[in-house]
């Protein structure tokens, strides 16, 4: 085993985002770096920014300032449906993402119908599509196709408890040599799967290398 650690797989300097609206940065100069196989926590209060820095990185929305450096392939954020042109099907939202990575749109769609169970509904135009039938496209898409990263926002319980297991085994156990960043209020998963966390609070960020002492310090945060 190399005595260093690896060289990270994500940089990020200085990043900010403001609103022209509100009397000060969501945040600002926000700095950390991500291992190629790193789990990091994004934690804040609603309205804190943690949705927003997600997006960020995964390039759905741009920062106001400062540098993301990817060294490895990121997901769009898991769950995130805003991708999708309503007035196609699923199945032509599928082939157009295969056709943006470089994949087999045969393929794809094979591994989203298996994965997201949503039969002869994947002709419907995704406009007519609830809400959870957006996030079952979205998370089989997101698996379908391998990143190194994996973006998560808060992930929705979809399905039954059966879909829910499944989605867990094939993000966490199966791609368990992956790295991800998750936005989540749930610190018994936090708890389980991180190794660290950014919590963001009054538009700044403090990073703790140990996930308890920012898990406590998190749910203190919620209390007050």
């Amino acid at each position: 085993m190399s005595p260093f650690p690896p060289a990270p797989g994500l940089v990020v300097e200085g990043l900010s985002k403001a609103y022209e609206t509100a009397s000060r940065p969501l945040f600002e100069d926000l700095n950390f770096t991500l291992a190629p196989s790193g789990r990091l926590a994004v934690l804040g209060r609603n309205g804190q920014g943690k949705s927003t820095l997600i997006k960020i990185l995964g390039g759905v929305l741009s920062p106001s300032a400062g540098l993301i450096d990817w060294r490895m392939k990121a997901s769009w954020p898991i769950g995130f449906g805003g991708g999708f042109q309503g007035s196609l099907s699923g199945l032509d939202n599928i082939r157009f993402i295969a056709r943006i990575y470089g994949k087999d749109a045969a393929d794809i769609r094979e591994r989203v119908d298996a994965f997201a169970e949503l039969g002869t509904k994947l002709k419907m135009p995704v406009k007519h599509y609830s809400s959870g039938m957006r996030a079952r496209l979205a998370f089989g898409l997101s698996l379908a196709i391998e990143f190194d990263c994996y973006l998560i926002d808060e992930l929705v319980a979809v399905g039954d408890a059966r879909f829910q297991e499944k989605c867990r085994q094939e993000l966490f156990e199966r791609r368990g040599d992956r790295a991800f960043l998750m936005a989540s209020h749930d610190m018994h998963l936090i708890a389980s799967l991180c190794e660290r966390a950014l919590i963001i609070e009054n538009g700044k960020a403090k990073m703790f290398e140990d996930i308890e002492e920012a898990v406590d310090i998190y749910t203190w945060l919620r209390a007050a």
